[in-house]
């Protein structure tokens, strides 16, 4: 979704070019892509500019590098909300970013993604549960990435987008509410592979099997297919 905020591409620019002063680091799953995928720390756990690994319950403060960024701090000051981690990402020319899904990853659960693409053409796009989408330059995009979400840059150039990892609150929500946002309904089920019509297979299963995790479980699956939809 594109929400109501765009960015001077010139400004941001000027930043990105102080800011690959710094080394890019590689993105740690290097099976999730092809060519290279890397980012640069803006804000990280305890700040640093060489650790972009997602960990919970640890202090995020702003690095080095975002401090010499002038542009990116008055861009993430926009959004009124506390935000975890925030860096650049690139993309390299014919680079692809397989399909997946980050879980834990939307404004329902508690983290809301933004992109704002600061080097990019038209032959970049996202797929997103398998529709096609170009981020534009400047503007700002909500990825809800608990969905099925890959990338393909087609484009002789590396695509740069500044993306912040957002905590959820009533600002954002009401930002979101005026851009049209409808929420998704809640699962049912815990896993998104389980739906009604094949979940007494499951429970079967998870019986047969007869491991004590998988009982439990069995139960607690039980006790959602019977309740009201």
């Amino acid at each position: 979704m594109k929400l109501p905020f765009s960015f001077d591409v010139a400004k941001l620019q000027h930043d990105l070019a102080l800011a690959v002063r710094s080394p890019w680091i590689k993105h740690f799953n290097i099976q999730a892509y092809e060519k290279d995928w890397s980012c640069i720390p803006l804000r990280s756990v305890g700040g640093r500019i060489d650790h972009i690994l997602p960990i919970d319950s640890v202090e995020f403060q702003d690095t080095e590098i975002l401090e010499q960024c002038t542009y990116f701090r008055e861009v993430i000051a926009q959004f009124q909300c506390e935000k975890t981690s925030i860096r650049l990402m690139s993309l390299a020319a014919g680079g692809v970013i397989k399909e997946h899904r980050d879980a834990g990853s939307s404004i329902e659960d508690g983290i809301t993604r933004l992109h704002i693409p600061i080097q990019t053409t038209p032959e970049v796009i996202f797929t997103i549960d398998h529709i096609p989408v170009h981020f534009s330059a400047g503007d700002t995009w909500y990825l809800n990435a608990s969905c099925l979400h890959g990338v393909r840059n087609a484009s002789q150039h590396a695509r740069v987008h500044l993306m912040l990892d957002c905590v959820s609150n009533s600002w954002l929500e009401q930002v979101f509410s005026q851009a049209g946002w409808i929420p998704r309904p809640q699962a049912r089920y815990p896993d998104p592979s389980i739906h009604d019509g094949n979940v007494a297979e499951v429970i079967a299963r998870l019986r047969q099997a007869g491991f004590p995790a998988g009982l439990v479980l069995a139960d607690e699956l039980e006790a959602i297919a019977l309740s009201p939809a």
